[in-house]
């Protein structure tokens, strides 16, 4: 019996310390409220990490982990009157026939916002694409149905393309687009391709499907375009575990071909992998470090609110913890009460923070701001530093209840 007895008096404790805490409901709220407000920002740094993390392993799962993508122009510059019209065909000739490593090379170039017409349905597109052969393999997006653009489609400058699956679904609902041509500004273009539902958004947050694909020379002479140079390049390599080796070679045979000196900007951006990699983290580092910021404010704020009121708490309680003294509650037990009632306060308010930052990050992601991913750390990070909190900030209020003297207590002092 005699093991037992500690157990039971700790339990009794924990229940008076329910009890109390069930008493005093309005301090018991305000406490619940600030913890809260401090785990549901940990709760958003914990979920916005592990979805940023998803995020970055999807892009680079959807760009290609073999693959380079070259924009014309430095985009990290962003000079006044930079030119990004800086990729030419002879450009892509030379990386197809003399690049090592390289096995296919598809130029470039778009025109944004077009209204998409079928008979007496329109919708605003927001980029035709213009694409030289094998655009759906080089982006490794399989297509519904049809064929790819083909060598020839280029060489003629032939009014086909490939259809994303929004503007097929808006203008052609379950029924199979091929065959059937849309017009863009009155330009026919009959549709040869299905491009399967993909997902996602493009960098401005628009709707990755929403798009057409036509030959890149039917776009330029058809919109009299710059038919010399283009905007985009896409290479695909062998064997993706040589891409530092390839990107460099790529990054001196352009060079090579644009006449720059050493010493001079490149003018022309290639982003790998790992350069996507970098950039995503840099990102998610300064969101943490934003966050971070804010749930460490919040968590200390609820922390010096939880110990503000327990501190008056004993000085309200003091003829209760001297009757308790008087009646035989050895120091410890009123120590421990108190730390319950702190911990107590605090896991709610953790259950409290991260029901309320699993709501807000539900509702940025909707929004689009970022997105988070839930798992098991969430909740686990969030008890455990409520749990910190309640021991941290309740020990100092705990300890001067447990060294009252009772006779003083009884009296009020």
């Amino acid at each position: 019996m005699s093991l037992f007895k500690p157990v039971l008096v700790t339990m009794r404790v924990v229940d008076m310390a329910v009890r109390a805490v069930l008493t005093f409901r309005l301090r018991a709220l305000f406490v619940i409220s600030a913890v809260g407000l401090g785990i549901a920002s940990l709760t958003l740094i914990v979920a916005a990490v592990d979805g940023a993390q998803q995020r970055a392993r999807e892009v680079v799962d959807r760009f290609g982990p073999e693959a380079a993508f070259i924009l014309g122009g430095d985009i990290q510059s962003r000079a006044v009157g930079q030119r990004t019209l800086t990729l030419s065909w002879q450009d892509a000739e030379t990386l197809r026939q003399s690049l090592p490593g390289a096995y296919m090379v598809v130029p470039m170039r778009a025109k944004r916002d077009v209204k998409l017409k079928y008979q007496s349905e329109s919708v605003d597109l927001p980029v035709v694409v213009g694409a030289t052969q094998n655009y759906a393999d080089a982006w490794d997006w399989p297509l519904a149905e049809g064929r790819d653009l083909t060598k020839r489609d280029v060489d003629l400058g032939a009014k086909v393309g490939l259809i994303g699956n929004t503007p097929a679904h808006k203008l052609f609902g379950d029924k199979s687009p091929l065959g059937r041509t849309v017009f863009i500004n009155d330009v026919p273009i009959q549709i040869v391709g299905l491009l399967s539902y993909r997902g996602g958004s493009t960098g401005g947050g628009g709707d990755l499907d929403d798009r057409l694909i036509i030959p890149l020379t039917t776009l330029t002479q058809r919109f009299n375009m710059d038919r010399k140079y283009f905007r985009a390049l896409r290479v695909k390599f062998y064997d993706p575990q040589y891409m530092d080796a390839y990107a460099e070679n790529l990054k001196s045979l352009l060079r090579h071909l644009h006449n720059l000196k050493p010493g001079e900007p490149d003018d022309f951006t290639i982003l790998t992998p790992e350069t996507i990699l970098k950039f995503l983290s840099m990102l998610t580092g300064s969101l943490v470090a934003f966050l971070g910021v804010t749930a460490t404010v919040a968590i200390l704020v609820g922390g010096f609110v939880l110990a503000n009121l327990f501190y008056l708490s004993v000085s309200e309680r003091t003829q209760e913890i001297g009757l308790k003294k008087a009646c035989g509650a050895k120091s410890r037990d009123i120590m421990i009460q108190f730390l319950a009632e702190s911990v107590i306060l605090t896991l709610a308010g953790a259950v409290l923070g991260v029901a309320l930052g699993v709501g807000i990050g539900q509702a940025l992601t909707s929004l689009g701001v970022l997105k988070i991913e839930l798992s098991s750390r969430v909740l686990i990070y969030s008890l455990l530093a409520a749990l910190v909190i309640g021991v941290l900030f309740g020990l100092r209020p705990a300890r001067r209840a447990a060294a009252m003297n009772p006779i003083e207590a009884l009296r009020g002092g």
